[in-house]
């Protein structure tokens, strides 16, 4: 870049900077509440490229400012950027690197920023876009068609679909190639969201247990079409003030559910023998009326209402350690049977939804509960089985209300007094 400083003149560069500064103040006395709508909206869209074509000057600045990262003792124009201006350190990183592509490797979209065609969100899309085209197999002059239909392609994609169509490129550019370099680019792709696959769950010491972690986005595809099931046909309305449900309580409910109703015959071998959730509570629990709710604990430690205990038994299943007064282990008995997968199509016949009077939740959406519990010598049978959806199989097995079956079959809670 030219220099007249050694001429004690400023650079013109710096004088249309001061240009522009000049008229960003002018423009800070007008009152944008008195533009009409159509005023208000080229205002917008103006505006919108004018930031554009600065941050595109900034990168092309930026991309040749290694010797002042070496006046500053920088490590790099990046660091020097993010602490003279304020800005966090990792993107001021990664805005130095986007910047020296678009100075030398990407010169048709650096051209395109600094006209304002391409906002920076867009060039980071295609620029990270062109970088992932395999070299075996793209030559420098397919490398460069795809760049220039991307910039095409930004005149009319927002940066999330623009992306989608990114990894497309091929296809339209080169078809030949197209289909290996998008089989090569998934297999890169799942393999480096397996190697960043993680998951930990931090008891909060509340009763609660923090989940954090990362997975594929087709393996979260899966879990948020689970979960959207679950979610969709419960309630959305708190019981006790009417006020819709957070999405992200709503989700930690299904998520719940969604482990209550997965059939253990499902799970694999845990510790060479099926998958168990073994559950220590007092005989006398065990064997109360609902209105006499105890407390069972769980393997883990953790402890849970016995009424808990005995909707879980319901659908998953349950190894219950009965114990004595003292706690010794009286009986370890067999894991119990669920209802089968022929006795709930017959019951999803006879009941197509819901049996808790007035509810319309579709039986796909039900569980299968026990009305003579398990804990008091009831069958698995189609005699002794009730759809439920979640919302009323937590009532059945709550101590707080009382459940009657009425003369048509349906069964109604209410709550004790």
């Amino acid at each position: 870049m030219e220099t007249t400083h050694d001429k004690g003149q400023q650079h013109p560069l710096l004088g249309v900077v001061a240009s522009i500064s000049e008229g960003f103040d002018k423009a800070a006395t007008f009152n944008p509440t008195f533009l009409t709508p159509t005023d208000k909206a080229a205002a917008l869209v103006e505006l919108s490229g004018v930031v554009s074509r600065a941050q595109g000057l900034m990168l092309s600045v930026l991309a040749t400012s290694g010797d002042v990262a070496h006046e500053a003792g920088a490590r790099t124009a990046g660091d020097w950027f993010a602490a003279a201006t304020r800005h966090d350190h990792r993107p001021s990183i990664g805005l130095h690197r986007l910047a020296r592509s678009l100075d030398t490797e990407h010169v048709h979209l650096g051209a395109a920023v600094r006209d304002g065609r391409v906002n920076l969100d867009q060039a980071r899309v295609i620029a990270s876009a062109l970088d992932d085209l395999p070299d075996d197999i793209v030559t420098p002059a397919v490398r460069e068609q795809a760049e220039l239909h991307l910039i095409d392609l930004a005149d009319h994609w927002a940066p999330t679909p623009l992306r989608r169509l990114a990894r497309k490129v091929l296809d339209v550019i080169a078809p030949e190639i197209g289909e290996q370099a998008e089989r090569d680019a998934l297999e890169r792709e799942e393999q480096a969201a397996a190697e960043r696959t993680r998951l930990t769950l931090t008891p909060q010491g509340d009763g609660t247990t923090r989940i954090s972690g990362r997975i594929s986005d087709a393996t979260a595809a899966r879990l948020r079409t689970y979960l959207e099931a679950f979610a969709s046909p419960r309630r959305t309305a708190n019981e006790s003030d009417g006020q819709p449900i957070p999405t992200p309580r709503l989700l930690g409910l299904a998520l719940t559910d969604l482990l209550e109703a997965l059939p253990a015959q499902v799970l694999p071998a845990h510790g060479g023998t099926a998958t168990t959730v073994t559950v220590h509570l007092d005989h006398d629990h065990l064997t109360a009326a609902l209105e006499k709710a105890g407390v069972a604990t769980l393997e883990t430690g953790d402890a849970i209402t016995s009424s808990h205990a005995r909707r879980l038994a319901c659908q998953a299943k349950i190894l219950p350690a009965v114990l004595g007064g003292r706690s010794e282990v009286l009986d370890l008995g067999r894991s119990r049977r669920l209802h089968s997968a022929a006795q709930r199509k017959a019951l999803r016949i006879q009941q197509p939804q819901c049996q808790a009077h007035g509810c319309t939740v579709p039986a796909a959406w039900c569980e299968t509960h026990h009305p003579h519990a398990w804990s008091d010598g009831g069958t698995t049978d189609l005699d002794n089985a009730a759809l439920l959806c979640c919302h009323h199989h937590h009532r059945a097995h709550d101590a707080r209300y009382l459940t009657q079956r009425m003369p048509n079959g349906d069964y109604r809670f209410t709550r004790r007094n």
